[in-house]
């Protein structure tokens, strides 16, 4: 008898559910979200494990690597068609979850989502740092230029380097408002110091990684992008073809199609949404600031047919396109001639 296990992953406690090969529930149980005992768990069902399913989540990198290093073959679901299949159940509990992932697993009614390598999530552990010290020091700056406005204090257009000294210019002589810039200037100036050690360590990282190398000879491509599409991507291997890493990043047009109606909208916005962030600030850099190549003279032609908008996000699919291609070939950007999309 072939079994299909869904799980329902939260932070201490998994839903699990089994149907059978005919759709019936044989067990439903709670089991602790650890690899080992969920892999026992899977070990004491009456039958064969034809696959175990898990919707892609936080844990379910981790819980999936153990899976599949005991030598069960578990499988990760996209969420956005999880979370859309699971709606029509009127009642939304664990249990009832993970009956649905289940179900979805029995029929075959399910996207897999590649389970990124150890490497390339530690690789997106120091991106996420590095972008979170960023947001911190950013809020506290934002909250200072607040604090002063109230005052009719305004901080205006200033350089990060003179920033502190701008706020206590406009703070002197307020022992009130000096007591409260004070701690938030000293942890600005803390979080400052953290994130000039990350950018260092992200810019050593790159500079070592050949991959990163390859895919920063393209003009608008740092090391934090590059760093970004290769933990992103992390196996080029698993797109038959360049040109389906575009629809991957969620940079393709939306369609809404119902008998006469056929309605063509905005980017559908699916996967990393990091990934599409750096990649939309690569495509600005290189449309306005970028050196002469194929690709900004491309650029700059559909912006004048259709507006700066829609060609940064045009040049942010293609950009994301050939360096899956340079990856895949391992060649150097060329500015003369655009690679084959195959």
């Amino acid at each position: 008898m072939k079994l299909f296990i869904g799980l329902d992953v939260s932070l201490a406690k998994t839903a699990a559910c089994v149907l059978d090969e005919h759709g019936r529930i044989v067990r439903e149980a709670e089991v602790s979200s650890d690899p080992e005992a969920l892999a026992k768990f899977a070990r004491e069902q009456p039958g064969e494990i034809a696959a175990i399913g898990l919707e892609a989540g936080p844990l379910s990198q981790w819980l999936h690597r153990g899976l599949a290093g005991a030598g069960l073959d578990a499988v990760l679901m996209e969420t956005r068609q999880v979370k859309g299949a699971l709606k029509a159940m009127p009642i939304k509990t664990d249990r009832r979850d993970a009956e649905g992932i289940a179900r979805l697993l029995h029929l075959g009614w399910f996207r897999p989502v590649h389970c990124k390598s150890v490497s390339a999530q530690e690789i997106r552990a120091l991106l996420s740092a590095r972008e979170a010290v960023k947001k911190g020091m950013i809020n506290l700056e934002m909250s200072l230029r607040g604090l002063l406005r109230n005052f009719g204090l305004k901080v205006g257009t200033i350089s990060r380097g003179r920033f502190e000294a701008r706020i206590l210019e406009l703070a002197a002589g307020n022992a009130m408002l000096e007591a409260a810039a004070g701690p938030m200037l000293r942890a600005r100036a803390s979080l400052r110091r953290e994130l000039a050690g990350l950018e260092r360590q992200v810019r050593q990282l790159a500079k070592e990684d050949p991959v990163c190398g390859l895919l920063m000879t393209m003009p608008g491509i740092g090391a934090v992008v590059a760093l970004t599409f290769k933990s992103a991507v992390d196996d080029p291997a698993r797109f038959a073809s360049s040109k389906k890493v575009g629809p991957w990043t969620g940079l393709t047009p939306s369609r809404q199609q119902s008998g006469e109606r056929d309605i063509t909208g905005g980017i559908t916005k699916a996967g990393d949404t990091g990934l599409r962030r750096v990649l939309c600030q690569a495509a600005t850099v290189l449309l306005h600031r970028g050196r002469a190549s194929w690709l900004r003279t491309w650029a700059a032609r559909v912006a004048k047919r259709r507006g700066n908008k829609r060609a940064m996000v045009a040049l942010a699919r293609r950009i994301a396109v050939v360096l899956h291609r340079m990856w895949r070939d391992g060649t150097a950007f060329q500015p003369d001639s655009a690679p084959a999309m195959i």
